[in-house]
């Protein structure tokens, strides 16, 4: 078939060359080139730079409200589009334009978790399981009939960084199928039911404030929520630290939330738990064990971490 591709970040990458692999991709839509580095330089995006290495043709638009944009996508005259964390609304006309409309690849099972950032609500929240629905886009947030459905677990250790590839290597494999469906007349669509639904909201930096007074288990599934970006994190005296990998161990019920407790950077928490900050980050330095930065930066039990 011919196939419009959306999307931006590394995300959406293995998506993209899957479907290079084994249909004509006429075109690929993504964000405009960001300022990044030192230099502030335009930067492409990921899918950008995987679509100008195919020799695929690009475009950036900054929105789809032109109408000669509107046009310019519908005269590409597509079979379909898929749309992979694009970052941009699709207007009603843009969704109608291809001959089977457009899919949607959303890091969820939904209805949970619709919107910006599944990924990481999923872990912050201790969901046992995440994964792909594959869905037809409709006007409303991720609100669209479900075409496919695919569920991987999550255990104790997964961060958003695990989730994120895990979900990513699947887009492509399940977006083939998908459309093998669709072309083929075989897909039944779901409607998403009411029950169920929540909305993953745009990550807030300030969110990763560790706040000592909640229990253990808690922090943890924040740090691996919010790992590898933006982080979890403390300040220590000038320093703001951020966390990137830590793990709940028994406390003590007579210590106040953010009191260290030993000399292995472990620190009281809520309902007498305590969570051992096992990998930190200085900023502008690389993560480091936890080990390794208290040979040069000692914290002393005894010492109380603001934040509680």
């Amino acid at each position: 078939m011919s196939v419009v591709f959306m999307g931006t970040p590394d995300f959406a990458v293995p998506a993209l060359e899957a479907l290079a692999e084994s249909h004509d991709v006429v075109c690929v839509y993504c964000q405009p080139p960001r300022p990044a580095g030192r230099g502030k330089k335009p930067r492409p995006s990921p899918v950008q730079r995987a679509a100008e290495a195919r020799g695929l043709p690009v475009r950036h638009p900054a929105t789809l409200k032109d109408p000669a944009d509107r046009q310019a996508f519908a005269d590409l005259k597509a079979d379909v589009a898929v749309v992979a964390a694009y970052g941009l609304i699709l207007p009603r006309p843009v969704l109608e334009a291809p001959r089977l409309g457009c899919v949607n690849i959303h890091a969820s099972l939904l209805p949970r978790w619709r919107g910006a950032a599944p990924i990481h609500r999923a872990v912050m929240a201790g969901d046992p399981n995440s994964g792909l629905t594959i869905m037809r886009m409709e006007a409303g947030l991720d609100t669209g009939p479900m075409l496919l459905k695919r569920a991987v677990p999550l255990g104790p250790e997964t961060t958003t960084g695990d989730l994120h590839d895990t979900l990513a290597a699947l887009g492509g494999p399940l977006v083939l199928e998908a459309l093998a469906g669709l072309e083929a007349g075989t897909l039944t669509e779901t409607p998403q039911p009411d029950d169920g639904v929540t909305y993953a909201a745009k990550i807030d930096k300030a969110e990763g404030r560790l706040d000592w007074t909640r229990p253990a288990a808690d922090l943890d599934r924040l740090v691996r929520g919010l790992c590898p970006a933006p982080g979890a994190f403390f300040d220590l005296e000038d320093d703001r630290l951020k966390v990137l990998k830590a793990a709940p161990v028994p406390g003590r019920a007579d210590a106040a939330p953010g009191t260290v407790l030993d000399d292995r950077l472990t620190v009281a928490c809520g309902e007498g738990s305590a969570l051992r900050l096992e990998r930190v980050q200085r900023p502008g330095k690389g993560p480091v064990e936890a080990d390794a930065f208290l040979r040069g930066r000692p914290v002393p039990a005894g010492t109380r971490l603001p934040g509680a």
